[in-house]
């Protein structure tokens, strides 16, 4: 007989990557809105400045979140076609948060995503 031994936390090694993964969706998602705000400046406005100096901080915000995204999907094994829509939610205003509360919700239960 063999005993069989289990992990006494099995969640331990993604605790850490959904922190960094709730973090960056926050950001992601205000970092959103605060794109729509300067896009109506840009086009309703014809005010180019705050869209030239916040479009490329946008753009790094979204990649760390793609990163962070990536790390909790393969340390909770998500599916691809899960990991790939959440990636994709942080491109839609408001949706970021949505996904943010889902992801964590099913991740702390042991889902995939």
């Amino acid at each position: 007989m063999t005993a069989q031994t289990q992990d006494p936390a099995p969640t331990a090694h993604w605790r850490g990557a959904l922190a960094r993964f709730r973090i960056a969706a926050y950001v992601t998602g205000i970092g959103l809105l605060g794109l729509v705000v300067v896009m109506v400046l840009r086009y309703g406005y014809d005010n180019p400045e705050p869209s030239a100096v916040y479009s490329p901080i946008h753009g790094v915000l979204y990649m760390i979140y793609l990163v962070l995204t990536v790390d909790l999907a393969i340390k909770a094994r998500w599916s691809v076609k899960g990991a790939v829509l959440v990636l994709l939610a942080g491109c839609v205003p408001l949706v970021s948060f949505v996904a943010e509360r889902a992801v964590t919700r099913r991740v702390r239960s042991g889902q995939k995503v």
